[in-house]
């Protein structure tokens, strides 16, 4: 059965999963073989259904126009996706993804990556970003057989159904420099191994890769349907994504305070805060944003051009860990997958349960 068959979307497999970022704040680019050696370091967190990198700084050459890597069942989809994106971008260069063959890989679909600019015309109108999330959602939504699994500048997302060696030598890793990458080893719980749904997930210039379970998925889903973003992928994690564009790039919001709305304080220490303006903040926050609030075990780092961050469910039912040498931050699952590409280390510690561990990029971009 091919790679978008109905048997494959609904199997079911129970554990964890593998979670590792590394970022230089200094913008200095790096091989993605040093997040490959990382993520493999955990291999026993995996079992064959999932997994992916996401890299920034790795398109040089097109770091001014947006990319697409979509991924296809068959030829007509992507006729259908070329004939729209024509139509409403200007294309600077497209074609297959590089790719080894990888033999243990199965239903491997069609790859391809799209470099364009938007019309004049929608940048006057200063609407870009929300018009390339627009469109990405109606390709996922409306196009058969066709998935945008990638859409930021000078970045890109990698993933796929198998072990994390395999996916890295399967889309050549080793073979990009960036300055920030994050990485991930799936092993499915309530959602089905496919290769739409391993993750990096992404939308714009954001990454997430998750370890956990997203209990509030339909609450968060339905949430965010009223602001345009439409889930389409099978997995719960997706809404993480949408979740960061929207309370960090829409509503403006710090990731201190996407911290108290994702992983709100529970009622009770609100309420033992002596403080009462930052009380009736937490309240506040949890008012409005409480369909935002994801329930759940979790551990997540989320990335974008310029940011790197870790985050923990309020319990911590997911481990975290992070530690900095020089100019690098790292933040994984698991000490040993920082050690094995940076042993001597400045310093290791454990991020607070719901408090976010933020790495910045010192000149504000790439």
């Amino acid at each position: 059965m091919g790679v978008w068959g109905s048997a494959q979307r609904t199997e079911k497999d129970i554990s964890g999963c593998g979670i590792v970022g590394i970022m230089n704040e200094r913008g200095d680019a790096f091989s993605g073989e040093s997040i490959a050696v990382s993520i493999c370091t955990m291999m026993e967190r995996g079992n064959g259904l999932g997994a992916g990198f996401a890299g920034y700084g790795i398109y040089p050459d097109f770091k001014d126009y947006w990319c697409f890597h979509v991924m296809y069942q068959e030829e007509k989809a992507r006729e259908a996706v070329e004939e729209y994106l024509a139509k409403r971008f200007v294309l600077k260069h497209q074609g297959p993804i590089p790719t080894n063959t990888v033999r243990a890989l199965r239903s491997v679909p069609l790859l391809w990556r799209y470099f364009f600019d938007v019309r004049n015309e929608v940048k006057d109108a200063a609407g870009e970003e929300d018009y390339i999330v627009e469109c990405l959602m109606e390709i996922n939504r409306n196009i058969a057989g066709a998935f945008v699994f990638s859409s930021g500048k000078n970045m890109g997302i990698f993933k796929g159904a198998g072990n994390p060696d395999e996916i890295a030598d399967f889309y050549r890793i080793s073979d990009y420099s960036g300055y920030l990458w994050t990485a991930h080893n799936r092993f499915p719980t309530n959602t089905p191994g496919w290769w739409g749904g391993a993750h990096p997930f992404g939308i714009l210039n954001w990454s997430v890769v998750h370890n956990g379970e997203i209990s509030s998925y339909g609450v968060n889903r339905r949430y965010l349907e009223g602001f345009g973003y439409y889930c389409s992928l099978s997995t719960d994690t997706e809404v993480m994504a949408y979740l960061f564009d929207l309370l960090v790039r829409r509503h403006g919001f710090s990731f201190d305070v996407v911290g108290k709305i994702v992983a709100s304080s529970f009622w009770s220490q609100i309420e033992r805060i002596e403080d009462a303006d930052e009380r009736a903040f937490l309240r506040a926050l949890r008012l409005v944003y409480g369909s935002a609030l994801v329930n759940g075990p979790f551990a997540v780092i989320v990335a974008n051009a310029n940011y790197m961050v870790g985050l923990n469910d309020r319990i911590k039912l997911r481990p975290l860990v992070a530690a900095r040498r020089g100019d690098y931050l790292y933040i994984s699952s698991e000490e040993a997958a920082i050690r094995m590409v940076s042993n001597d280390l400045d310093c290791v510690w454990m991020p607070t349960a719901g408090e976010p561990t933020i790495g910045r990029l010192q000149d504000g971009e790439a």
